[in-house]
């Protein structure tokens, strides 16, 4: 249930984006319930997520709708607490409890407590979903709750939120000053192909092909492939994958080296001294 719930949330994410049923009113209409359900509200998942695509591979502004990125002299010289709250975000364990991390926390609280006014249907999610889960429990029992509410969520945004993560912190990707940056050297260079096989690229509606998505997000997810095997420059991005190893190096990235124009771990970053400023 949790994966073919990541196929519909990719399938509303091109939604939002115009790229499938731009026009019909009824696929609008079912979007918008769908996403008060999802606990990604239409309104604060477009501002966010629009916002992302401007911001793509930016040092400065790209945390909203995406991860927080600090280059190693930024972290150097910030304080414990500073720290603190930018490690906890990139954390694995936070990404593992998307579920209430990014999307009942980041989602629908925090842009609802920021701006109640604007942000309303983030608490119109909360209190149906709290609701959903109230009656779970009281007509069918714990295990009902657990079962079809508590599991297929943690299971759906722990993998979403994984993916949307590796999709732009992976091993050569480029972060830019305003200076250097392009929209379209953003979508190559700083969004990867995550490659999988058939069966977890159907659950995920072909997101993988996020490099693509990023140069034009108007083409549906259907189309990808295609677009991929039509357009042979598109084969020089970068290639990251669900293997294990291949987890372990991505979550393992903390920190834009300047220098040396990559991402660091931790434990690189406080070997070396912060260039000097």
């Amino acid at each position: 249930m949790g994966c073919c719930s990541c196929r519909l949330f990719v399938i509303y994410h091109d939604q939002q984006h115009h790229a499938i049923l731009p026009r019909s009113r009824a696929a609008d209409l079912f979007m918008r319930v769908f996403g008060i359900l999802a606990l990604s509200p239409s309104h604060i998942w477009r501002s966010s997520h629009n916002h992302h695509h401007s911001h793509n591979s930016k040092l400065r502004g790209s945390h909203i709708g995406s991860f927080p990125i600090m280059t190693k002299a930024q972290y150097l010289k910030s304080s414990s607490l500073v720290r603190f709250r930018y490690l906890f975000t990139r954390h694995p364990l936070t990404i593992l409890f998307g579920y209430f991390f990014v999307f009942i926390v980041g989602m629908c609280l925090v842009p609802f407590v920021n701006n109640p006014k604007r942000n309303y249907d983030g608490l119109i999610a909360l209190l149906l979903h709290a609701a959903i889960g109230v009656a779970l429990v009281h007509y069918w029992g714990w295990m009902a709750l657990l079962l079809t509410q508590t599991i297929p969520h943690f299971v759906l945004y722990g993998i979403g939120t994984y993916l949307f993560y590796a999709q732009h912190n992976f091993p050569g990707v480029l972060f830019n000053d305003k200076a250097g940056w392009t929209y379209e050297k953003a979508a190559i260079e700083s969004s990867s192909f995550l490659r999988t096989g058939a069966i977890m690229a159907w659950f995920t509606a072909n997101i993988g092909y996020h490099h693509i998505h990023h140069l034009n997000a108007r083409i549906p997810f259907y189309r990808l492939p295609e677009v991929a095997r039509g357009v042979p420059e598109l084969s020089a991005s970068r290639i990251t994958s669900l293997h294990p190893r291949e987890i372990i190096r991505c979550l393992r990235l903390k920190v834009w080296d300047v220098e040396q124009q990559r991402m660091v771990g931790l434990d690189e970053a406080m070997r070396q001294p912060a260039p000097a400023v």
